[in-house]
């Protein structure tokens, strides 16, 4: 690897010396530049290309590494070796907002990317998660329209709160990730105040091949802390990354955060008959069904020495899994386990799993050969499997350990329905029996808040029975509170 040297004087990226950092060669002082400036032009077109494209959701974030430990045995539920009594594992953290830009405020009201990789002795095990339990479909095939709908219109190039209540109102399932996106957790005060989930449904296999589906939970050690819309607004002015730097500033000053991880644990012949579908990304597990289990905590208590190379070039995916865990047949999880790896490919090049930030720990066999920037390689061994010249490789044919049966023929459909599911339902829930009366009146000043005055017919009638499909009290006073303030007659 090219050792960097601060001390030494300044070099072309081949290694020669530079004559000048700060002078171009020109004929004459005065005269034209010329084209066999190799300094210039090598420091022009690298320059050019800096910048990588920036990831569709989730593109204005940053983060830290730390060490995640195990507090409690939950070794009769996964053989995962990360995850086994008193381990300890290198760890890093990535926060992002879905749907802002790179140079967009911190503070703006969005859910929250909660992103996890663990350098584990088997292999990276990634958790790509969010701040918030669920999320807005649960069908892959809707992501990018959902993505769309909260960025650019095509003609102006502006956002739209027109635009993406279209989309919600005509997406009931978003109805419970909406209902936390417009109240108090959709602004938290800081990274460090907010807790994360899986929000997906995953596996856990132990020693004995018993299999369980779990969901996890990371709860902020610092407490939960939220921002009013008022306070989002002046920070938006006044400091656009204000979430970074307290991120930062508060690992540099020795005030490392930590989140506990604990895990609902249901086992797997029950999710067939659960009275909701738990493969379903817009549903939560009840906790009096599924209660906590406490696993262990994070400590993030090293910043990023280069943002660039550690926190723009990592790269989280839930298809890295590690023996002991896996996937569920959840359809957005499937779904990100291509889409994920894939993004990564385009966005940072074929061999990003080589860069040191996403490299693993354990050592790697892997028959994948070439693409631009391959940096590891496998020598003069045999690039194919199998061979008969020694290097290792797997046939085995057998049933999966972490895999699960199919239920019929292939369709395009939604989910099989369980006892109480329904879009609505756990929506109203969380309004009426977690917010209290006061959540409940800065939920609906922020709802209607956000229809003023860019959200018009027909979608703003949609927009007020969406909310009283969710809550008839709620959905009236986001109507009433419209008319109030625009002075407009009802329809």
């Amino acid at each position: 690897m090219t050792q960097f040297d601060p001390t030494q004087p300044s070099t072309t990226e081949s290694g020669a010396p530079r004559q000048s950092d700060a002078h171009s060669l020109s004929v004459g002082n005065d005269g034209p530049l010329l084209l066999h400036d190799v300094a210039l032009v090598e420091k022009l077109a690298r320059f050019d290309r800096e910048r990588v494209p920036e990831r569709s959701p989730h593109a204005k974030g940053s983060g830290a590494f730390g060490e995640f430990e195990v507090l409690d045995d939950v070794s009769k539920y996964t053989k995962a070796d990360f995850l086994q009594p008193g381990k300890k594992t290198r760890m890093l953290a990535r926060f992002s907002t879905v749907a802002g830009e790179l140079g967009s405020p911190d503070s703006w009201r969005d859910v929250r990317g909660f992103a996890l990789k663990f350098y584990t002795e088997e292999g990276n095990f990634d958790m790509v998660g969010n701040n918030t339990p669920i999320f807005f479909v649960r069908d892959p095939m809707k992501f990018p329209d959902f993505i769309h709908s909260q960025k650019r219109t095509p003609d102006s190039g502006l956002r739209s709160a027109n635009m993406q209540w279209d989309f919600w109102t005509n997406s009931p399932e978003s109805a419970h990730q909406v209902s936390y996106l417009m109240g108090d957790r959709g602004l938290p005060k800081t990274w460090r105040h907010m807790n994360g989930y899986s929000s997906h449904t995953y596996m856990w296999v132990n020693e004995q091949g018993e299999k369980f589906w779990v969901q996890y939970h990371f709860h902020s050690d610092q407490g939960v802390e939220n921002m009013t819309n008022e306070e989002a607004s002046k920070l938006a002015g006044e400091d656009a990354e204000v979430h970074r730097r307290d991120l930062f500033d508060s690992i540099a000053r020795g005030d490392f955060p930590s989140w506990t991880l604990s895990v609902q644990i249901m086992p797997y012949e029950e999710a067939k008959d659960y009275r909701f579908n738990p493969f379903d990304l817009t549903k939560t597990w009840s906790k009096k069904d599924y209660p906590l289990h406490r696993v262990g905590r994070f400590t993030l208590n090293e910043n990023p020495t280069n943002h660039f190379a550690q926190i723009e070039q990592a790269a989280f995916s839930p298809s890295n899994t590690v023996p002991g865990t896996g996937l569920s047949p959840d359809k957005m999880l499937l779904g990100r386990v291509f889409s994920y790896p894939d993004a990564q490919r385009h966005r940072i090049g074929t061999n990003f799993n080589q860069l040191p930030v996403n490299a693993p720990v354990s050592p790697t066999n892997s028959y994948d050969k070439e693409g631009h920037m391959q940096y590891h390689h496998s020598g003069a061994a045999p690039v194919y499997a199998p061979n008969s010249y020694g290097r290792a490789h797997q046939s085995t044919e057998a049933t999966v350990e972490n895999g699960w049966e199919a239920d019929g023929t292939m369709v395009r459909a939604a989910y099989s329905l369980h006892a109480e599911d329904d879009d609505f339902g756990q929506a109203h829930t969380l309004v009426r029996e977690v917010y209290t009366q006061e959540q409940r009146d800065r939920l609906v000043e922020t709802v209607t808040g956000s229809l003023i005055p860019e959200v018009e017919e027909p979608v703003l009638s949609r927009v007020f029975q969406y909310w009283k499909n969710i809550d008839a009290e709620v959905g009236q006073a986001i109507e009433d509170l419209y008319y109030e303030k625009t002075g407009k007659t009802k329809a």
